[in-house]
């Protein structure tokens, strides 16, 4: 199994660096990655990195408490697509989803997926650490009924990250028709392989070289 090759390598932190964000883009094409994933204001730079390789850019939205309105999530992912994202990870909202405001998380999600179109897959970030199993659950069903391409664990900025009770539950719930990431607190090979056994096809981790060649971190998402 080529694990390099499900691993958004991932740098979200609000003091990166331009230096440390030319950094993963480097280390993207040494190892592989499928994307590197960051803060929309580093999207255009990161694709100039990675034109003319097959790496896709990753751009977080409504990041990371998915509270901004419907409309700036919309202009957030057209402009990051204009800029060069291939990959949208976007944040619902959780207030509206634990309210039972089912409608409105719909349309949030399904503003972002009509935005993106056929140019970027999506990726909807639920944020399972402040949700019940039941929400988790209605959250997938949600994001499947509007059209997106993945449903994601976390932001790694809450309080807690990925595990592997909610990846099979995730996985569960979409089976198949969508893609399911793990990310937030992955920083060992064996967390890796952990969380694809569950169920997922994507891994999103700032400790990404580290997991591939196996070493001991302390990295936090």
């Amino acid at each position: 199994m080529n694990l390099a090759s499900m691993i958004d390598h991932t740098l979200l932190k609000p003091d990166a660096t331009k230096e440390d964000i030319k950094k993963i883009c480097e280390e993207a094409k040494e190892y592989h990655f499928p994307s590197v994933c960051v803060n929309s204001c580093f999207t255009e730079y990161v694709a100039k990195e990675l034109k003319d390789t097959s790496i896709g850019v990753t751009t977080v939205i409504g990041f990371p408490l998915g509270a901004v309105a419907t409309t700036v999530k919309a202009f957030e992912t057209s402009l990051a697509i204009e800029l060069g994202s291939t990959e949208i990870d976007m944040v619902i909202n959780v207030g509206a989803l634990k309210n039972e405001n089912y409608d409105f998380v719909y349309d949030d999600i399904k503003a972002v997926v009509d935005v993106s179109s056929d140019k970027a897959l999506v990726k909807v970030i639920l944020e399972n650490c402040l949700l019940t199993k039941e929400e988790i659950i209605k959250a997938c069903e949600i994001s499947k009924k509007a059209g997106a391409h993945f449903v994601k664990t976390s932001t790694g900025f809450s309080t807690g990250g990925a595990t592997v009770e909610d990846v099979a539950l995730m996985k569960k719930t979409v089976g198949d028709l969508l893609g399911v990431k793990a990310s937030g607190g992955i920083r060992t090979k064996e967390d890796v392989l952990k969380m694809i056994k569950a169920g997922a096809t994507r891994i999103g981790a700032s400790a990404s070289v580290a997991i591939i060649k196996n070493e001991t971190t302390n990295y936090n998402y």
